[in-house]
């Protein structure tokens, strides 16, 4: 009786002395599975970790920095563009530097960043595609575009990215792209990806880390004039919490570093395309890396 009352009491100690954590997760996927990889990976490590999904990505930043939660995964041209409004184009590197040096004004420290950037690309249908095998750049597809007997010129977008500055106009600009109003369908992202499964429109506009790039069989063109920014993502902790949890920053990088985009790409097809839930995502993925225990 005496050793059970001991255990339990010790148990209790564990209990109170762990550190809470709220981890935000914004609306989709990729956003879900990192917030569960960052929680499960946390909890052995003598971390109490609650998820608070479903955010805005504005409301998921400054709930952050307010201190309402702890952690976030964000991408640095999110930050750069929407919350910092820098307009220059710059690097990854020096993308990482500055919204690391601009945001630790307000409160928010970007820890080490991931290997994937979740930016814009423009995809071919896999049937488009091998159809025209010379295009692999924007710069090949504008040139194509200009020439007679292409038949369908649908592009799929976004209404967002339609709508924004920075987004299609500057990139019609920049490539000289030659697509007239009524070639241009926007919609929800996620229809984007079936226009182009099912062979709707010409091109389409996605995601470098989704998951059903490789499983619909789209062709990414590359951009090579640089015209997207760079948006490689990372864990950005509130500044008053890491100075509490200090280790945080050493503890959360082998994590990062294991993230590259054809991880992403895979870990987040197992959810849109397999439809396994990303809590089983996340625990299978870092079993399997090693970062938490098979009991865990």
């Amino acid at each position: 009786m005496k050793f059970f009352v001991l255990c339990f009491g010790l148990l209790l100690a564990a209990t109170s002395q762990a550190a809470e954590i709220r981890i935000g997760a914004k609306v989709f996927t990729e956003q879900v599975i990192l917030s569960e990889l960052t929680a499960q990976y946390l909890r052995p490590h003598g971390y109490q970790a609650r998820i608070v999904g479903n955010l805005g990505s504005t409301i998921a930043w400054n709930a952050m920095k307010s201190g309402q939660l702890d952690l976030t995964w964000e991408y640095t041209g999110t930050s750069l563009v929407a919350y910092n409004k820098v307009t220059e184009r710059l690097d990854k590197e020096a993308a990482y530097q500055r919204v690391k040096e601009l945001d630790a004004k307000s409160g928010a420290i970007w820890l080490a960043p991931s290997r994937f950037n979740n930016t814009y690309a423009l995809a071919l249908p896999e049937k488009v595609a091998e159809e025209n095998p010379d295009i692999h750049t924007i710069s090949d597809l504008a040139g194509a575009l200009k020439k007679p007997g292409k038949g369908s010129r649908l592009l799929a977008l976004d209404i967002e990215f339609a709508n924004r500055s920075d987004g299609l106009d500057g990139l019609v600009k920049e490539y000289g792209l030659s697509f007239t109003r009524n070639e241009i369908r926007q919609m929800d992202p996620g229809l984007v990806y079936t226009a182009l499964r099912n062979d709707q429109v010409f091109v389409g506009l996605v995601y470098t880390t989704d998951g059903r790039l490789d499983s619909f069989g789209l062709r990414l063109l590359e951009d090579d004039r640089k015209y997207f920014p760079d948006y490689t993502a990372a864990p950005v902790v509130n500044a008053d919490y890491l100075k509490q949890h200090p280790e945080l920053e050493a503890l959360l990088k082998p994590l990062a570093e294991r993230l590259d985009d054809a991880t992403m790409r895979r870990l987040n097809a197992r959810v849109d395309v397999d439809r396994e839930t990303p809590a089983a995502v996340a625990a299978d993925f870092l079993r399997q890396e090693k970062l938490i225990g098979e009991g865990n």
